[in-house]
């Protein structure tokens, strides 16, 4: 098996990402498969079931239908990503927190507020850290400057 065809055979996608608050209110919900409207908001119920009753002894992976959710809660909210069971978790885990360290910087200490108020940018930076369900750009200093360079054009 050639190189070539062994790395076109994976299927390394993130399915979707979630932002969701304790009680369940999705703040973000970014979608790389189609699902229909219906699907979208089962998914969303069952993956907040899933991961906000879970012991935190426990790890931050947990089997998803037939792939498997990687998230992390930062203070009240949960950050959720879908992938495919062989991929892995802790680079996932650090793609989370990446993005909330990103976030972090661009709001000044960001909190739940922010992500509601200011939507279409949270929507932006996460554009410019992926792309069609796949990791694009792993520099924070690259998503910023580019936030930035996109903050004065506005």
């Amino acid at each position: 098996m050639s190189e070539i065809s062994f790395w076109s055979n994976l299927s390394l996608q993130i399915r979707f990402i979630l932002l969701q608050n304790r009680q369940g209110k999705t703040r973000l919900a970014k979608y790389y498969v189609p699902l229909e409207e219906s699907e979208k908001h089962k998914v969303e119920y069952e993956v907040h079931r899933l991961v906000v009753n879970r012991d935190s002894k426990f790890t931050n992976f947990v089997e998803f239908r037939t792939h498997k959710v990687i998230y992390r809660r930062y203070a009240g909210l949960f950050f959720s990503l879908c992938v495919d069971i062989t991929d892995n978790e802790l680079a996932y885990l650090e793609c989370i927190h990446l993005f909330v360290e990103i976030l972090d910087h661009f709001f000044s200490n960001v909190c739940e507020l922010d992500l509601v108020f200011n939507f279409h940018k949270v929507y932006l930076i996460l554009d410019e850290f992926i792309l069609a369900g796949e990791l694009q750009e792993t520099s924070k200093r690259a998503i910023i400057e580019r936030m930035s360079e996109l903050e004065k054009l506005e």
